[in-house]
């Protein structure tokens, strides 16, 4: 089938609901507990919709909004074990998994170097390395071969396999090698045959080849796939699309300086815990959080006044910071109120010169959030009509959280972004009304919000059903536990999601990634669907492995198993289409489970 057709095909269906008076015509049982898969995990894996049927809706939605009451899958266990940055905190991981420039001080003998003697032995060989990878770039043509070198005393068959074989080839290959001799490979292997192998390479041996060269990108490699892992094999499946849904809602870019540090505990502490909670303690938990304080400047936000209320008027222009306004300004139109919430700009500066003094003692060196009175503004301020008294310090900030927690904007706009992520891009306002009523009486109880939203009429209605179009993360996740696949390393799949255009921690803009079909529907993007949706049947995406065999050879019933309805009219054409065109007498099982994981009945959820 042509690229055109296909998104033809795709752009074909609508993928909007339309009407008002659907959000109040009812689903039949079996779409109720189709629609409760799709919207509160990451797509329905073979079994699970007999599982909730048995259970029953409400009981099975009562447990996934308690996920302690739920065992955890032992499988994700097993996967999460190798992460070993996950469980680390800024600190330990800043030792453990040095920068690029803290390597290169101590190859030219300027750093400073840890105390633990593991840590600086570490240190003491990643400075080696570096040396011999400078010098080895100057050097002569002979001095370049250190790859080469390495190989001598390998047969010729080896040698070949490493040199130029595929990337399968050459993991096989290593990993028949002596432990010995995959440590000096590791050392000089070329940055080519480093990226052949990365894309495709097992945990074990990817963090090899980073910690050898650049260790600080492990950090992010067990973040991603720490992420696919939870997303496909948690049995907490509501908790952890929350996670993403409230990481998302207060965004922070992985890739700003020290947040390389921070951004782990900063989900796994600020975020994780209170997805469930009281929306107020969140607030809270990501205003300390020194990730969210070096991502929006707040850590260098001072009172302008404060050198000359210290008697440091001799002090240069260029050391004073000053006010920013980036985390209040933030807070109030991202966080709480919404854009129309009813602040001002002045709200602005009153609300940043409440948060002057919440700071950082040491970004970098991964120390915590601490409150320095002396960069304070300490003068009166007005927050939302709200006196704050002169004289406060960190109360100031505390004050703020309470009275924008506690708004009635505050409960409108979270509710409506929830209900925008669980029942549609333009939610009936007689749900969202629903629910901030609830987070006001309930002090934002988030539980209690999305019970009330979980239990509506308008959530299992018709308006609601297959109205929205997933992400690249619901898509990839959804696709992988549609099949039952085994992953065996998750890298792979985190490099399709940024493909397809959210890289996972990567939105630099504070909005975070906005969760409205129009974001991901193009014509560029269906496309790289479909391909991504074939390679995955197919059988060639890296650290997947795909069982399409269990489907059954026939091919309407492989688009009912997949898809858990029946297909519509566009995709049998697609698929009928794609069958003729292959000019085989036995259906290509991949085939057709790559049509119907890339046509828009998939898309939808």
């Amino acid at each position: 089938m042509s690229r055109k057709a296909l998104v033809v095909l795709m752009v074909a269906v609508p993928l909007i609901a339309a009407g008002r008076n659907l959000f109040q015509a009812k689903l039949s049982q079996e779409k109720k507990i189709l629609h409760a898969l799709n919207r509160l995990t990451f797509g329905p894996r073979p079994g699970d919709v007999e599982r909730v049927r048995r259970a029953g809706i409400k009981p099975w939605v009562d447990q996934q909004l308690h996920p302690e009451r739920i065992p955890q899958n032992p499988a994700l266990e097993a996967k999460l074990k190798p992460l070993e940055s996950i469980r680390m905190s800024a600190r330990e991981m800043a030792e453990s998994y040095p920068p690029p420039q803290v390597i290169r001080a101590v190859a030219e003998g300027r750093g400073p170097m840890p105390s633990d003697p593991e840590k600086r032995k570490n240190l003491e060989q990643l400075a080696e390395r570096f040396k011999a990878r400078r010098q080895m770039a100057q050097g002569t043509p002979t001095e370049r071969r250190p790859f080469q070198q390495a190989l001598a005393g390998l047969s010729l068959q080896q040698q070949r396999a490493l040199r130029a074989g595929t990337p399968e080839e050459r993991i096989d290959m290593f990993f028949r090698l002596p432990a010995d001799r995959q440590s000096a490979l590791i050392e000089v292997m070329p940055q080519d045959g480093r990226r052949a192998v990365m894309a495709r390479a097992p945990t074990e041996l990817r963090r090899k080849l980073i910690a050898s060269t650049v260790p600080q990108e492990l950090i992010a490699h067990d973040l991603l796939e720490a992420k696919l892992y939870r997303a496909v094999y948690s049995s907490r499946q509501l908790e952890e699309v929350l996670v993403d849904f409230w990481y998302n809602h207060f965004n922070v870019y992985l890739d700003k300086g020290a947040d390389r540090y921070l951004v782990t505990s900063y989900e796994r502490d600020a975020i994780r815990p209170h997805v469930l909670g009281k929306f107020h303690e969140l607030a809270r938990a990501t205003a300390e959080h020194p990730a969210m304080l070096f991502y929006l400047d707040n850590w260098q936000s001072v009172d302008p006044n404060a050198a000359a209320r210290l008697g440091r008027r001799k002090a240069q222009p260029k050391n004073l910071r000053g006010l920013n306004e980036n985390y209040a300004r933030e807070l109030l139109e991202l966080h709480t109120l919404g854009v129309d919430g009813g602040y001002t700009q002045k709200d602005v500066v009153e609300v940043a010169r409440c948060f002057t003094g919440w700071t950082i003692r040491d970004p970098r060196g991964g120390a915590g959030f601490y409150f320095n009175s002396q960069m304070h503004d300490p003068g009166e301020k007005t927050v939302l009509g709200v006196k704050i008294p002169g004289g406060g310090g960190v109360e100031d900030g505390l004050k703020v959280l309470d009275i924008v927690a506690s708004h009635p904007s505050t409960a409108r706009f979270v509710s409506r972004k929830l209900a925008q992520r669980f029942v549609a891009d333009d939610p009936p306002a007689s749900l969202v009304d629903k629910m901030a009523k609830t987070f006001t009486r309930t002090g934002g109880d988030l539980r209690e919000v999305m019970r009330t939203m979980l239990v509506s009429p308008e959530f299992f209605s018709q308006g609601a059903w297959r109205a929205k179009v997933k992400s690249p993360l619901e898509m990839v996740a959804s696709a992988v536990r549609a099949l039952d696949a085994e992953v065996s390393f998750a890298y792979g799949l985190a490099n399709q999601i940024a493909q397809l255009g959210q890289p996972l921690y990567r939105k630099e803009e504070p909005t975070g990634y906005y969760d409205t079909s129009e974001e991901w529907v193009s014509t560029t993007s269906l496309l790289n669907r479909m391909n991504f949706a074939q390679a995955l049947a197919a059988g060639t995406m890296p650290g997947v492995k795909a069982e399409v065999a269990r489907l059954g050879d026939d091919p309407g019933k492989i688009a009912r198993t997949l898809l858990l309805v029946e297909p519509s009219a566009q995709t049998r054409a697609a698929i009928e289409k794609a069958l003729v065109e292959s000019e085989k007498t036995t259906p290509n099982l991949a085939l057709v489970a790559g049509l119907v994981l890339g046509s828009p009945d998939f898309q939808r959820r």
